[in-house]
């Protein structure tokens, strides 16, 4: 893994030497005071350029930092009427790099609103600007994402909501029904179990934590007691069974997708497929660490 500033130093010095790139922002975790950072945390990288479609057609700029393990492409976007799109990099030594591209117009329009959006709003530290084009912009209030308390209201609706997805679950246990078992039962544990305890959470905090996607960092503030029931809600908990899960759920897909590719006259993706169960083995023995 690479540390932090030999990370940004080599992003800073990427990005001057390219002409068209005219600011590089930094923002999410890695600005925001109240997250906690570890070797796995990604870096949200906004790279401000004079016109995004030459970083679109040509993605060979991805591999200055690195090879890449895996890629995900976000398609491009309109955000007040700017054109922008993200490309989500895995790298093979463990740096993930979450590329944003913005015209400088897009810039010149964030810097100049009276209240940022939020996923500014949650941290931003401003790496490069050749133009002063972030001169005036406001500071970020690290409070986009924390939530509010809910009104009586709200709370009663929610409780509700959660007791209304339970009969479905009884249904499709009666029925051995089982991708339907388990996204019910996903469903009720993390957009349901997940938020109210982070309300929970909140309440012993006067409302003052930024919640993480998909509960991400809520663990670390429950007791240890609902850690080992919530444990006993993952299908036998602990972190060997945990693997086994994935790597099973990876086998059935691997196979599956070999038929379907079969079927359709496709080769099926080998290299990706390596190279993802080395890096998990390399993750699993701490061999990134």
């Amino acid at each position: 893994m690479s540390e932090e500033q030999d990370v940004i130093n080599k992003l800073v010095k990427w990005a001057k030497r390219k002409a068209d790139i005219r600011a590089l922002l930094l923002t999410s975790s890695r600005t925001n005071p109240q997250s906690v950072i570890d070797e796995f945390t990604d870096y949200d990288v906004i790279v401000v350029v004079k016109e995004i479609k030459p970083y679109l057609d040509d993605e060979s700029w991805l591999g200055e930092f690195g090879k890449i393990l895996v890629l995900y492409r976000d398609p491009v976007e309109i955000r007040y009427g700017y054109e922008r799109f993200i490309r989500v990099t895995q790298y093979e030594d463990g740096l993930k790099i979450d590329f944003t591209l913005w015209p400088v117009d897009l810039l010149k329009h964030v810097a100049g609103m009276e209240k940022l959006p939020d996923y500014i709003d949650d941290g931003y530290k401003v790496l490069l600007d050749k133009d002063g084009l972030t001169r005036g912009m406001k500071e970020p209030s690290y409070r986009a994402f924390v939530p509010k308390p809910p009104t009586e209201g709200e709370y009663l609706q929610f409780v509700e909501e959660f007791f209304s997805n339970a009969p479905y679950a009884a249904k499709y246990i009666r029925r051995g029904d089982l991708f339907p078992l388990k996204g019910m039962l996903n469903f009720m544990r993390h957009e349901k179990l997940c938020r109210i305890l982070e309300w929970e959470v909140e309440i012993d905090h006067d409302w003052s934590l930024k919640q993480g996607q998909y509960g991400k960092g809520l663990q670390k503030y429950l007791e240890k007691e609902i850690i080992k029931e919530l444990q006993k809600t993952f299908e036998g908990g602990g972190d060997e069974t945990y693997w086994e899960e994935l790597y099973n759920t990876i086998e059935i897909f691997r196979k599956t997708a070999k038929e379907v590719g079969r079927g359709l006259g496709y080769a099926y993706p080998e290299d990706i497929d390596t190279r993802v169960m080395k890096y998990l083995e390399k993750v699993r023995n701490l061999e990134l660490l």
